[in-house]
């Protein structure tokens, strides 16, 4: 295929900017690590590579260097559509280059060649208990797909070859990334909609079969590619990117390192909170807002009880970003450009929370960043549009986040990436070094 050619062709060019790198500056010293990173979680220690997407702490994530606004207006759009395909993001995730429609056209034509999940996947997924977490039948069907891993194939074939790796692991990222979809459709119909299944339609792209497959609007066919678009990646520290970056560092095959980074993706402090977030806003809503217009004055007096009472305002925050959160501003950009949703009860609490929040938060002094995250919008759109079982809202992420993690793990292993292994040091280690002033080299 003409993408993979394209790939080939920009790895082998990109190997000797890295071999350079190693060879040459190797000892050129990037950062410095105090006590506060080492215990904290390795906070901003500058120790992973991925060209895929920045987060900037001003502007924002930047997909292969452009903004999400200018990542929507380059690539080509769908049928009908204001939005890009997925298909068409995911070409421009692995090359940095803007497809062409006729390679649009291409992507979408080889997805549905790849897309036909296995019955065995189907039948592990069943088999499970049917109130158990959606996200452990989404670990759980990656963890299946495993047995016709085309790179845990080549491994132990006896032909591994460091330069070529990539290419099967490329072939088990789109076969990913083409199924995941189908797979969470199919969890979600198993779910909540008595396992009544809707077949694929062949003629649609990725991000419209997923809204025909979970039987939704016309309309929702461009939230789905919007939101599989800005939940695709967040540069690599983040827990879902960071876990399938080690896992297949490992050289484990891209479903195993994948079904990892689901798992992370389930935690409340990363995938789950888009959940909670939305829970809170709810109970928030029938506590200050029921029946009544929630005004500026109101909602300023709410937040304010809400933070006298020793609760936080979930959803506004983040680990990295110290402005509004570009993917919470994508998204209501669709909310205030869609008829209805605009004037929904629950978005103009959500908006009216925007107005003031940042604010009130400011006030009060204690947030680093009082402006608002990706999650404080998402799980609006998604009730609005009648996806009410917000349990299933972390899948959504997790089908998302599988593009910018497969796009990772292919370049990983075309750049011959090492497997990680950070040193470790002890408690008493620190305390000496905090007594000496710093460790000695």
């Amino acid at each position: 295929m003409a993408l993979k050619e394209t790939l080939k062709q920009k790895i082998e060019e990109f190997r000797p900017r890295t071999t350079k790198l190693v060879k040459e500056f190797g000892k050129v010293i990037i950062d410095q690590v105090n006590i506060d990173q080492c215990i904290g979680g390795a906070r901003d220690i500058r120790s992973l590579v991925t060209d895929i997407s920045y987060l900037d702490p001003q502007e924002g994530i930047r997909f292969r260097g452009k903004t999400i606004p200018e990542t929507f207006a380059a690539l080509p759009k769908a049928p009908n559509s204001k939005y890009p395909t997925v298909e068409s993001f995911w070409y421009f995730l692995l090359t940095g280059d803007v497809p062409t429609q006729a390679q649009v056209d291409e992507v979408v034509a080889e997805w549905k060649g790849r897309q036909v999940v296995p019955q065995y996947v189907f039948d592990a997924i069943r088999a499970l208990p049917r109130d158990i977490h959606p996200m452990v039948m989404l670990s759980v069907g990656m963890l299946a797909l495993q047995k016709d891993s085309k790179f845990y194939a080549f491994y132990g074939s006896g032909k591994f070859n460091k330069m070529t790796a990539w290419e099967y692991v490329y072939e088990d990222a789109c076969d990913l990334v083409a199924r995941i979809p189908v797979i969470a459709a199919f969890i979600y119909n198993l779910k909540y909609k008595g396992d009544k299944q809707t077949p694929i339609d062949p003629k649609l792209d990725m991000g419209a079969n997923f809204a025909h497959m979970i039987g939704q609007s016309e309309e929702y066919k461009d939230v789905a590619r919007m939101y599989f678009i800005l939940h695709s990646d967040h540069e690599s520290g983040n827990v879902s990117a960071h876990t399938t970056h080690l896992v297949h560092s490992a050289l484990s095959d891209p479903y195993y390192a994948y079904s990892a980074g689901l798992n992370g993706l389930a935690g409340p402090l990363h995938g789950l909170a888009n959940q909670e977030v939305l829970d809170w806003t709810m109970k928030f809503q029938e506590k200050y807002c029921k029946n009544v217009e929630p005004t500026k004055e109101l909602i300023t007096k709410a937040l304010w009880d809400t933070l006298n009472s020793g609760q936080v305002i979930p959803g506004y925050g983040h680990a990295v970003l110290r402005k509004t959160d570009p993917r919470y501003m994508s998204q209501r950009e669709f909310c205030l450009n869609t008829p209805g949703l605009k004037d929904d009860p629950l978005f103009k609490v959500v908006a009216m929370i925007f107005e003031v929040a940042p604010g009130v938060l400011t006030e009060q002094g204690k947030a680093k960043n009082p402006w608002p995250n990706v999650d404080a919008q998402s799980g609006v759109i998604q009730w609005y549009y009648g996806l009410r079982e917000w349990d299933f809202y972390t899948v959504l992420f997790g089908v998302g986040r599988a593009l910018g993690c497969m796009a990772n793990i292919t370049w990983d292993r075309g750049l011959g990436y090492a497997i990680e292994r950070p040193k470790s040091v002890t408690t008493a280690m620190l305390e000496k070094w905090a007594a000496e002033g710093g460790r000695k080299f």
